[in-house]
């Protein structure tokens, strides 16, 4: 049986997945203010970034529309389908929806979409496990339920330069929208079992709150060391690698990646931010 892993494009894939040749990459597309960019492979994230500095207009991104998910899904008798959190995002809702127009139209087949309740390093992570154990050959049902176990532990964390595009696209509901900005203050937030952004901590300056954001999850206590721990940063590596050794100096874990952000999640999270997901 032939598997492929559909994944929308806040999954923050590699060049190195696409080359194992069964990820098919479903974008969204980013809206600038009048500007549409379509989060494919000819998205440029410094060109990106400028356009969001300078934009006075709305920043937000749109879900794919169903029908991308429903020809994605002839690729493969296996379909295995990561969306973004579907608490934050319709791309979730627009997946299940393919599902149902392909169901109607050429018939059942194995098709799941799993809820990351999470975004960017977290998509990356399970499309990676599922990959993982559908190599493995093991069957269709298996991997379903053996991803969907390895999402319920998931946790992801995150810090970032501004919380400004969140905010304005109502993706933090349980944050105070008044920061201490002034004062350099940058909360630490994690995204919940639930699939929806808190604030966890603060610390007064980037630098800080990384340090701040790997206390917090040595606090966790979750035994790592059969885990692989990704980091995704948008255009701040420098970050990316200090908070990677002040994990690896912590921690035992069984790997630690690094990634770049693509689209959606430069978007979000703006330039210089970065999260963490195992």
């Amino acid at each position: 049986m032939s598997f492929n892993i559909v994944c929308d494009s806040c999954t923050d894939l590699t060049k190195e997945d696409f080359e194992k040749g069964c990820y098919t990459w479903i974008p969204l597309t980013l809206l600038i203010g009048d500007e549409e960019i379509v989060d494919d492979d000819t998205f440029d994230q410094h060109s990106f970034l400028e356009k969001v500095a300078n934009s006075k207009g709305a920043c937000k991104s749109a879900c794919p529309a169903p029908e991308a998910y429903m020809e994605a899904y002839k690729k493969a008798d296996d379909i295995y389908v990561v969306t973004l959190s579907a608490e934050l995002s319709g791309s979730y809702n627009s997946a299940e929806l393919g599902k149902k127009l392909y169901e109607e139209e050429l018939g059942e087949k194995n098709i799941h979409v799993f809820n990351s309740r999470g975004a960017s390093s977290t998509q990356l992570l399970i499309a990676r496990k599922i990959y993982e154990y559908a190599s493995q050959g093991m069957s269709f049902e298996q991997v379903v339920e053996k991803v969907e176990d390895y999402i319920r532990g998931q946790r992801t964390f995150f810090v970032l330069e501004t919380l400004d595009v969140l905010q304005r696209n109502g993706r933090l509901s349980k944050v105070n929208a008044v920061l201490a900005t002034a004062l350099n203050i940058k909360p630490v937030m994690e995204g919940t079992k639930e699939g929806i952004i808190q604030k966890l901590a603060q610390a007064r300056g980037t630098k800080k709150a990384l340090a701040k954001m790997a206390e917090c999850i040595v606090k966790e206590g979750q035994d790592l060391t059969e885990r692989i721990l990704a980091i995704a940063h948008c255009n701040c590596y420098e970050r990316a690698v200090y908070l990677k050794k002040l994990l690896e100096d912590k921690l035992e874990v069984k790997e630690i990646i690094i990634v770049d952000t693509k689209g959606v999640s430069s978007l979000y999270a703006c330039d210089g931010g970065v999260v963490v997901a195992y």
